[in-house]
């Protein structure tokens, strides 16, 4: 592993001068394609291309369940409210699961039981589609709070990507000018964690930093070289594997002792947040035995 030294900003191109918006909303039409797409090329050679193919599937399945599902219900006059207190509209503590959330989750236990899969991750689907009410709104709790029981990691595997796709058709939905920062490490929609950090190549915002909200996809402009779970500027550094090809680093906080990692999409624009984060796996191993913990959350990465 590669420690590097002090942080330095990539040039911006000139002519190309950065003016980010503060938010780009998920595109739940388009986003989990691309990203089984990406993990499917992942895969080849991966010493993990089993799992990497079975998120490929699950991906295809969280694109496929779309077309036709109830429109979801954002609560209704939030964004005032939420704008005018710095809070997320999407409040994940008092989320309830509505005939949109009940369907995606019916029609995603469905259409992955037609895929390839582990032995293990078959039984925890049977075991979820036996599961009563009650049981399934404990898991939904648990997913929603971070709070996964190791054990039942697999079983919760499912119920995390039905809700990755109901919150983002509900952040899809709103008006990107009306969200407002809303606090260090958490989503300005939903208030969740980022699975991890991008450095952007988009046209007026090129070389600007975004987190990605791991539960609603959306993503927020972020300032660079500033630790995204306590805000500190201080200790910041940034470790990555050896003879790698430098587009994934961890950026670590000598603060708060963790670590997020970052992808330089700008350089390869095929990167993506929640694919790139599970094939990096090697990098979290390393970084670990260094005594950091992760930031990131990943449901298809829980127990690392």
């Amino acid at each position: 592993m590669t420690q590097l030294g002090a942080p330095r900003h990539d040039p911006i191109p000139i002519g190309d001068v950065a003016k980010p918006p503060f938010v780009r909303l998920p595109e739940p039409q388009v986003m989990f394609a691309k990203r089984a797409e990406r993990l499917r090329t992942l895969a080849h050679g991966h010493e993990l291309k089993p799992y990497l193919l079975f998120l490929a599937d699950l991906c295809a399945v969280q694109h496929g369940i779309q077309d036709g599902l109830p429109g979801p219900e954002p609560p209704a006059d939030v964004l005032v409210r939420a704008r005018e207190f710095a809070m997320p509209p999407l409040d994940r503590n008092r989320f309830t699961a509505d005939p949109a959330c009940d369907a995606t989750l019916d029609r995603l236990l469905t259409a992955i039981g037609a895929c390839h899969m582990p032995a293990a991750a078959q039984t925890a689907l049977s075991n979820v589609r036996v599961a009563g009410v009650a049981t399934l709104a404990g898991m939904i709790r648990s997913v929603l709070t971070d709070s996964i029981p190791v054990e039942t990691i697999a079983k919760h595997v499912f119920v995390a990507a039905a809700l990755q796709v109901h919150f983002a058709r509900l952040a899809a939905q709103f008006d990107a000018t009306h969200l407002v920062p809303v606090g260090d490490g958490a989503c300005p929609a939903c208030g969740g964690p980022p699975v991890a950090s991008i450095v952007v190549g988009w046209p007026g915002a090129h070389g600007t930093r975004f987190c990605a909200c791991t539960l609603c996809g959306t993503m927020w402009n972020y300032v660079r070289v500033k630790c995204t779970m306590c805000g500190s500027t201080k200790g910041i550094s940034y470790k990555e594997i050896e003879r790698g090809a430098g587009t994934i680093k961890a950026e670590t906080c000598e603060s708060c002792r963790s670590y997020v990692k970052i992808l330089h999409q700008h350089k390869d624009p095929a990167l993506d947040p929640v694919a790139d984060d599970v094939a990096s796996l090697g990098l979290d191993l390393l970084v670990r035995d260094t005594g950091l913990r992760r930031g990131g959350v990943n449901p298809f990465l829980l127990g690392y």
